[in-house]
C-alpha cells in the first residue's frame, strides 16, 4: 500500500471531521450567545449548558487542527523486516485468520480510512497496541485487545 496515499486519506478524513466539528462549534456558540438563551430564572441552565458544549467542541476543533499539522509533517519512512517499528509504520497483523492493518500515527487514534478496499486503523504510541508495536519487528508476537493468544506481525511498510 502506498503510504503517501494513506497519509493523504487520513488527512482528508481529519479535514472532513474538522469541517463537521467547526460547524457544530459555531452552532453551539451561536446558541449560547443568542438572546433567546438568556435564563428565564435562576434555575434555567440552558445557556450555560450550551456554553459548555461550545467550549468542548472548540477544543475538538483545536485538537483536529493539531492532528492535521502533525500528519502533514509526518515523515513517511519505509520499514523493512529488520527495522524497529516507530511512528509512520504501517503494520499488518494476522489474527484469527484475518489480516488487520494498523498505521502508527502521532495523533487521532481510532481514525479509520479505507484505500482500495483495505481498511486501516490509526493507532498512537499511547494506546495499548501502539505501546506493544514500538520497537517490534516483522514476525514478533503482539497481543491484540481481546485476544487469548499472541498474534504475529506479518507485514511492515
Amino acid at each position: 500500500m502506498d503510504k503517501a496515499a494513506l497519509r493523504d486519506a487520513i488527512i482528508r478524513q481529519l479535514e472532513a471531521d474538522l469541517a463537521l466539528q467547526t460547524a457544530a462549534a459555531l452552532t453551539s456558540r451561536a446558541e449560547a450567545t443568542d438572546e433567546e438563551s438568556k435564563p428565564e430564572n435562576k434555575y434555567d441552565m440552558h445557556a450555560q449548558e450550551a456554553a459548555y458544549l461550545a467550549e468542548g467542541q472548540a477544543r475538538l476543533v483545536a485538537e483536529l487542527r493539531e492532528s492535521l499539522t502533525h500528519f502533514s509533517a509526518l515523515c513517511m519512512t519505509s520499514f523493512g523486516p529488520n527495522d524497529a517499528l516507530a511512528l509512520g509504520a504501517l503494520v499488518t497483523i494476522e489474527a484469527e485468520g484475518r489480516s488487520r492493518h494498523y498505521f502508527l500515527g502521532p495523533r487521532s487514534g481510532g481514525t479509520e480510512v479505507t484505500i482500495n478496499g483495505t481498511t486501516v486503523l490509526v493507532i498512537t504510541p499511547a494506546s495499548p497496541l501502539g505501546r506493544q508495536l514500538l520497537g517490534r519487528r516483522l514476525g514478533d508476537p503482539v497481543m491484540l485487545p481481546g485476544s487469548k493468544r499472541p498474534d504475529r506481525i506479518s507485514e511492515v511498510a
